[in-house]
């Protein structure tokens, strides 16, 4: 029987530390984010803008039934955007900075620009 201790002693070890690596395996991988950062951003933004934006501005960024501009053809200009969404546009576009976070508007700004048109 004494014989027989150090097998099951090592067994014993032998599953405690393979339940410890995949228990740590589990808990990292649960900590480490999932997929594109960006595309994460771009869903994020194309949902507000479903929720927000496409009333006015049609759901594939342009509405020809009105005055807003094709937003697939909005200049490459990221400040000039969040400044527009922020304060509004020659009051036609209202002021979106009390309605919208800055998460939000940077995540309407992934999309729009990630459909833009050359």
């Amino acid at each position: 029987m004494l014989r027989e201790m150090p097998h099951e002693t090592a067994a014993i070890f032998a599953a405690a530390l393979v339940l410890t690596v995949a228990l740590a395996a589990t808990v990292r991988a649960a900590d480490e984010p999932t997929g594109n950062p960006m595309q994460a951003r771009i869903d994020h933004g194309k949902s507000t803008y479903a929720e927000r934006c496409s009333h006015c501005h049609g759901p594939n960024l342009m509405n020809s039934g009105t005055i807003t501009p094709d937003l697939r053809l909005f200049p490459d200009d990221k400040t000039r955007f969040v400044t527009t969404v922020k304060n509004g546009k020659n009051n036609r576009m209202p002021p979106w900075g009390d309605i919208l976070s800055d998460d939000q508007i940077g995540d309407l700004w992934a999309f729009i620009s990630s459909r833009r048109k050359p």
